[in-house]
C-alpha cells in the first residue's frame, strides 16, 4: 500500500504541476474529433501506445505521458469491444474527468481524476 500511495502522490504532483499541457493535450483530441474519449497514458519505462506529450526526467515530471484514445485501446485488445460501454460509464463526462491509464512495472490499472 505505501507504494500505492507514493505513485499516486507522485500522479498528483505531475497533474498539478502540468495540468495546462496535459489538459491541452486532452481538449486537443476532442476537439480534431479524433475521439470523444481521451487516456493519458503515464508511464516510467517505454511504452507503444498513444502520442508522446511530455516526458520524465528533462521535463522534471515524475512520468512520461502519452495521449492515446479509447478507440486505440480497444484497437490494442487493452479494452475489449464488449466492455467500451462500462468504460464510458465509469469514464462518465470526459470534459471534467482526465482518465490516466498508469504502467508501473508489470502492473497497470485506469485512474479517473477531476481535472
Amino acid at each position: 500500500m505505501p507504494q500505492e500511495h507514493e505513485v499516486l502522490r507522485s500522479l498528483e504532483s505531475d497533474l498539478n504541476k502540468y495540468k495546462k499541457v496535459l489538459n491541452e493535450a486532452l481538449q486537443t483530441v476532442q476537439d480534431q474529433d479524433v475521439s470523444n474519449y481521451p487516456i493519458l497514458v503515464a508511464f516510467r519505462e517505454g511504452i507503444n501506445l498513444g502520442l508522446p506529450i511530455l516526458e520524465m526526467g528533462p521535463s522534471g515530471a515524475n512520468w512520461s505521458y502519452n495521449v492515446s484514445t479509447l478507440e486505440e485501446f480497444v484497437t490494442k485488445g487493452l479494452i475489449e469491444r464488449k466492455k467500451v460501454d462500462a468504460f464510458k460509464k465509469v469514464y462518465k463526462n470526459p470534459n471534467k474527468t482526465i482518465c490516466l491509464f498508469v504502467c508501473e512495472k508489470e502492473d497497470a490499472h485506469f485512474v479517473f481524476a477531476p481535472m
